[in-house]
């Protein structure tokens, strides 16, 4: 197979989309050090980076030959535009667009773009899985994954059951907001079929260049 493929995750949080990633070669970009830890200490083998994600991006890109990222949520949710009834209006994070777009036109690799499914019609058309949106360049296979945690969302349920549903467990840490980090993973099931899809692409691509 020639060298290790080299693979960027970024907003790591607590790793829940990196869970049942094998035999991957990761740097994981966190910028909250508390976060970070906990995702050290699931992922020992990682390299782990407290850093702003978008910069890191821009300035290490080309040193990768796979790159995840999710970049921040709350402004483009559903839940968002239900708050701005509450007078909390904000601008949406375009720091989603930017990386996109960014992505698409410069890296020469494979990646995958994830996000929640927006309160708007998104501007560039995603591929749908669960309770989130991907964009990549690579096709992401159809596969029926039920997400447990989809019912959960705006019911207040206890980080317990996201927990379980996980099968993250991070009762043991002293952290603020477990029940915000813990539904900020991605379903574990779900980032092995996306990262599947997309290192079987460069796996593909590596072959052909054989012949």
């Amino acid at each position: 197979m020639g060298k290790e493929i080299k693979i960027l995750n970024l907003y790591a949080g607590i790793g829940g989309n990196r869970k049942l990633w094998n035999d991957a070669d990761v740097t994981a970009v966190e910028i909250n050090p508390d976060i970070a830890k906990i995702y050290s200490e699931f992922f020992p083998n990682d390299k782990v980076i407290v850093a702003d994600a978008h910069e890191y991006l821009l300035n290490h890109y080309s040193e990768y030959d796979f790159i995840w990222t999710s970049p921040p949520c709350p402004t483009h949710s559903k839940m968002a535009f239900c708050q701005s009834g509450w007078g909390n209006i904000r601008y949406p994070d375009m720091k989603l667009y930017q990386e996109i777009l960014f992505l698409k036109h410069f890296f020469k690799g494979k990646y995958v773009v994830e996000n929640v499914v927006s309160f708007y019609d998104p501007l560039i058309e995603p591929v749908v899985f669960c309770r989130h949106y991907f964009w990549s360049n690579f096709n992401i296979k159809y596969k029926d994954i039920i997400d447990p945690t989809k019912s959960f969302v705006g019911k207040g349920t206890s980080p317990k059951w996201y927990q379980k549903a996980l099968g993250i467990d991070i009762s043991s840490y002293k952290i603020k907001n477990k029940r915000q980090i813990l539904r900020n993973c991605v379903l574990p099931e779900l980032g092995k079929h996306i990262f599947d899809c997309g290192i079987g692409s460069i796996r593909d691509e590596k072959q052909l260049e054989l012949f």
